[in-house]
């Protein structure tokens, strides 16, 4: 009876891993479409001139970042998915030994501080956007571009989501290793 609770409890768990997985795809997936569907052209008046303005996410660096980090960590997390799923159906251990716990574990970290740090790089230009330049007179772009700046916080949104599914993928495989 105690070996067939143990079970469970392994297949639990296994099944909560699977699942963050399938969030963090879900995330990273969402938040890449959402940024790349991110555009808009719009006039601002700058002392009474017009001024045409034209935003795309493919003109900023950091937002190309968070797309190039969105699309490895969908390729990452697609592939632990997939990997996952097919051993749930099988039967065996998600992770079956120690190394393979302590790789997930690194990757993990890897992919968490990868997303974070494209999100973390993209919402300097966006809070940018939003107040404007103080000490010169461009005005902030999300008062005429305001469908451009609403799908970019979406985006990074999603991003963080992502980053918090990794993490507590990475915690799982702390709890892995930490069973004798």
């Amino acid at each position: 009876m105690n070996r067939n609770g143990e079970e469970k409890r392994r297949r639990r768990r296994e099944g909560v891993q699977v699942s963050l997985r399938g969030g963090c795809l879900a995330a990273s997936a969402t938040a890449m479409a959402v940024m790349l569907m991110a555009k808009e052209e719009g006039v601002a008046h700058v002392y009474g001139f017009p001024l045409t303005l034209n935003s795309k996410w493919s003109f900023s660096p950091s937002y190309q970042y968070v797309v190039g980090a969105c699309t490895v960590t969908i390729l990452y997390s697609l592939v632990h998915l997939c990997l996952g799923i097919y051993r749930l159906f099988t039967g065996s251990p998600i992770t079956p030994s120690r190394s393979q716990a302590w790789l997930c574990f690194i990757f993990d970290q890897v992919f968490s501080y990868l997303i974070m740090s494209a999100g973390s790089a993209a919402i300097g230009v966006t809070n940018l956007n939003k107040t404007g330049i103080k000490h010169t007179p461009l005005p902030d772009f999300c008062k005429t571009l305001s469908s451009f700046c609403n799908h970019v916080a979406l985006s990074l949104l999603l991003v963080l989501l992502s980053f918090i599914f990794l993490a507590s993928s990475s915690l799982f495989n702390v709890l892995v290793l930490s069973t004798p």
